[in-house]
């Protein structure tokens, strides 16, 4: 197991714990406008890992996983419509995406080739960035958004 394998783990893990359970209501609970619900969060996160994954191994993902890949970064990182509804933001489709999400990076995390190391990713955020980069941002992404979801969940509004 590498290092990276093992921040991810701990960094999803916890992740997990503050977003699984909600239902449809808590995952699309919107505290102010341009905030990313926690449904949305789960996405991005499953997208970027997808992303990430195929990019470090030089592949495309499977094409049914193609509208979790764009929750990455469509309408989080630029003006499209984000790739889901909230109607369509349901527990059974969170769980969905971050088995399926799961599926792609953990192999990648786990035992990270030379080649991985070494491949140049476009992030998220537009620039390129080596394998290393790649493999630390994947590791530690989840842990910033459940630092968010769990602030999002104990606002005074929040659905029961």
């Amino acid at each position: 197991m590498s290092d990276f394998h093992s921040t991810w783990k701990l960094t999803r893990g916890r992740f997990e714990e503050t977003v699984l359970g909600l239902n449809q209501a808590q995952l699309n609970f919107r505290p102010y406008a341009g905030c990313l619900t926690i449904g949305e969060m789960i996405l991005h996160v499953t997208g970027i890992e997808i992303s990430f994954s195929c990019q470090l191994q030089g592949e495309e993902p499977a094409a049914e996983h193609v509208r979790i890949q764009n929750s990455g970064t469509q309408g989080i990182m630029d003006d499209q419509a984000f790739p889901y509804t909230a109607e369509e933001i349901t527990p059974e489709l969170i769980g969905e995406a971050l088995s399926i999400a799961r599926a792609y990076v953990e192999p990648v995390l786990e035992n990270p080739t030379e080649d991985m190391r070494n491949r140049q990713v476009k992030s998220a955020l537009g620039p390129m960035i080596d394998g290393i980069g790649t493999l630390s941002r994947l590791a530690q992404h989840p842990a910033y958004h459940q630092g968010q979801a769990y602030l999002i969940r104990h606002m005074p509004d929040f659905p029961a």
